[in-house]
């Protein structure tokens, strides 16, 4: 197949254009190359029987020149930061989507299927139950709970792993994302437009971005220890995350790609295992050689971060794909990537005074 790949320049896309190419296919990367996130142009890791475009998927032409002759399509463009620029989510995350089906539609370009990156944050805090077992999906956690340094949602509520008739975002980043979902599938019903939207949980591996600081904890825990220094850990260290590997993740993209029973559907993609941001650290000291690390949290939180989250992946499941790689293999392979980079000393000062400007890190005051 001829495949286009909308920010395929990036982490995911650019994983998934390699291993299309091994399968057979042809590539076509769209991407616009944004600072400062792709700082110096385009990639070296990016694979050269790639076609790469650069410029705007919202950019009308730009697009629908990209999408001729293509039989799929990965959107995986997308805008994450913690900046209150929320019109800017809707316009990159959801616009851009939306202009995918107007021209497959206005110019009966024969796409066989569009595949929609989405995220687990249309998940919001996912998933709990009380005490008599009944389930609910919390609302945010306030400013005065989290400053008194309590940050738990109950003492007798306990979090669930979440399948994908959750939804609950609470932040511009995940209601664009179901937004932006909500559009490619019913638009796709609507019109017979095979479509499927795949909901990544915090994906690790090799070629994260050294300057996005929306990336996550695997990025800066390595970034820290490759420094000598340990990691920041915000709110008390206990806060659960759904880590998964970069290459489970393309599994899933190439497994989605190939079934007609996902059609139309939402996928959670994780690792179908919660692990703390404690535990976690002390899995990247461990690799790092810090045997004798002892993870303590910094008396700060992050404005508008999830407490608990792991995502149900049963449903995924259920077509044949599972992860088959550990935390260990992804941050091994981050290390990897990591120890032949250049200049890295100082993106940790650049990424805290990034989050200092944009008011995200806030102090505990118990």
């Amino acid at each position: 197949m001829n495949v286009l790949i909308t920010g395929g320049c990036g982490f995911i896309g650019s994983h998934t254009a390699d291993r299309l190419i091994e399968e057979g296919h042809v590539v076509t990367i769209l991407d616009k190359l944004t600072k400062p996130v792709h700082q110096d142009g385009i990639p070296s890791y990016m694979n050269d029987k790639c076609e790469i475009i650069v410029g705007d998927v919202n950019d009308r032409e730009t697009l629908l020149n990209a999408m001729r002759g293509v039989d799929a399509i990965y959107h995986l463009a997308a805008f994450q930061d913690y900046l209150p620029t929320f019109s800017k989510f809707i316009d990159v995350n959801v616009t851009s989507t939306a202009l995918i089906y107007e021209l497959i539609l206005e110019y009966n370009l024969p796409i066989k299927k569009v595949i929609i990156a989405s995220s687990q944050a249309v998940l919001g805090e996912g998933l709990y139950s009380d005490m008599e077992g009944g389930r609910f999906v919390p609302s945010m956690r306030t400013e005065e709970q989290l400053q008194s340094g309590y940050f738990e949602h109950g003492k007798d509520y306990r979090w669930l792993p979440t399948p994908e008739k959750y939804t609950n975002p609470q932040n511009p980043y995940g209601m664009s994302k179901l937004f932006e979902e909500t559009y490619a599938l019913n638009l796709g019903k609507r019109y017979g437009i095979p479509t499927v939207a795949l909901r990544y949980s915090i994906v690790q591996g090799s070629r994260q971005s050294f300057y996005n600081a929306y990336s996550g904890a695997c990025r800066i825990f390595c970034l820290s220890f490759h420094q000598g220094i340990g990691p920041t850990i915000y709110e008390d260290g206990n806060q659960v995350r759904d880590f998964v590997n970069i290459h489970d993740v393309v599994d899933a993209n190439l497994t989605v790609l190939y079934d007609e029973r996902a059609d139309y559907e939402a996928f959670n993609v994780g690792a179908g295992k919660a692990i703390s941001v404690m535990d976690f650290a002390l899995i990247v000291a461990n690799i790092y050689g810090f045997h004798d690390y002892d993870p303590t949290p910094c008396a700060k939180y992050r404005f508008g971060d999830t407490r608990h989250i792991c995502s149900d992946i049963t449903k995924l499941k259920e077509l044949g794909w599972k992860p088959t790689r550990s935390v260990y293999d992804s941050v091994t392979e981050y290390k990897s990537w990591l120890d032949k980079a250049d200049n890295v000393d100082s993106i940790i000062e650049y990424c805290n005074e990034k989050m200092k400007e944009m008011n995200v890190v806030r102090d505990i005051n118990d």
